[in-house]
């Protein structure tokens, strides 16, 4: 099986070169735009679930570096802020998208592109919205009503309940359960950690992709249990709300914790004093790309056989 070349691995933050020094103003205040540029990088890195040091490591600059940056106090160059903009698997700011970059755009389309960005920052929110929603329907057609009511699909932060609520409500309606992450793992052909630590988060995401492309193909009927983190990719969240009846499956971020500790896994709390603030973090940034679902029911306190009875009490109600 093909797999995407790993990334060069990053020089020692040690031997970082000089262009990375943070260069605050010189009366002493934080520019305004390099406040507003970290506080954008900060909440891109949260939606995505990225720690400080994943997004320094993909980069290839400092953790240092990075820090500056989302706290307003560093310079950025552009060369290095197109770093950071890869890492993350988005665009560069309009004022400074590339005529031959990743979405191939020639010099017409780019100053189209830059028009339509500009003219999108002026509208109210709830344009946007409509917007939104048009752009949606254009690039990934929804299918009927029922086509996506064949087709339950649960999103939310890890810890939320989403395998153990999906795989009771897929036995419940008598079809398959479907847990994403294994079909990601089948198509790179390597676990999770492997895929970020081997080839990146943009690597991960075409995977994540095709493995959503490849489960909708291959299942009619089916629930459907997603990463946290899908929300974060446009295209990929778009297809999954136009093929798919979504459920925001949440609860309270003690709970979500909790739960995750309880499974065994400690990784949220190992080296990290901090977790719970990320965690409240992450949720915060993810919680206007999760409100999108067509339904959410929150789990806090409730087992397992409460959740799936109000769920489907949900379901019927919606007439999925």
């Amino acid at each position: 099986m093909h797999r995407d070349p790993a990334p060069l691995p990053a020089t020692d933050s040690d031997a970082r070169p000089a262009r990375e020094a943070s260069a605050p103003a010189a009366n002493g205040e934080r520019d305004p735009y390099l406040t507003q540029l970290g506080d954008r990088i900060r909440s891109l890195r949260a939606s995505r679930g990225m720690s400080r040091k994943d997004l320094a490591r993909g980069a290839g600059v400092s953790e240092r570096y990075l820090a500056n940056l989302e706290t307003g106090t560093g310079n950025a160059s552009v060369l290095l802020l197109r770093q950071v903009a890869g890492a993350l698997d988005v665009p560069l700011p309009v004022v400074l998208a590339e005529v031959d970059g990743p979405n191939g755009l020639n010099g017409q389309q780019a100053t189209e592109f830059a028009q339509m960005v500009q003219w999108l920052a002026q509208l109210p929110a709830s344009d946007l919205a409509r917007v939104r929603e048009a752009c949606r329907h254009a690039l990934a057609p929804e299918e009927s009503g029922d086509a996506r009511h064949r087709r339950i699909a649960l999103i939310g932060l890890r810890g939320a309940g989403k395998s153990t609520l999906g795989r009771a409500l897929a036995a419940a309606r008598d079809v398959p359960f479907v847990e994403l992450n294994t079909v990601i793992e089948q198509e790179a052909g390597a676990s999770l950690s492997e895929i970020h630590s081997l080839y990146g988060q943009a690597a991960y995401r075409r995977y994540e992709m095709r493995a959503l492309e490849r489960t909708l193909r291959e299942n009619e009927r089916m629930v459907l249990a997603t990463p946290g983190s899908l929300v974060s990719e446009p295209g990929t969240f778009n297809l999954l709300l136009a093929q798919c009846y979504t459920i925001w499956v949440r609860t309270s971020p003690e709970e979500h914790m909790a739960r995750v500790v309880a499974q065994g896994d400690m990784r949220p709390m190992e080296g990290n004093r901090e977790a719970m603030a990320d965690l409240r973090r992450i949720l915060q940034a993810r919680t206007p790309l999760y409100a999108r679902a067509d339904i959410s029911i929150d789990t806090s306190g409730l087992d397992a056989a409460t959740s799936l009875q109000q769920l489907r009490a949900q379901l019927q109600a919606a007439g999925a």
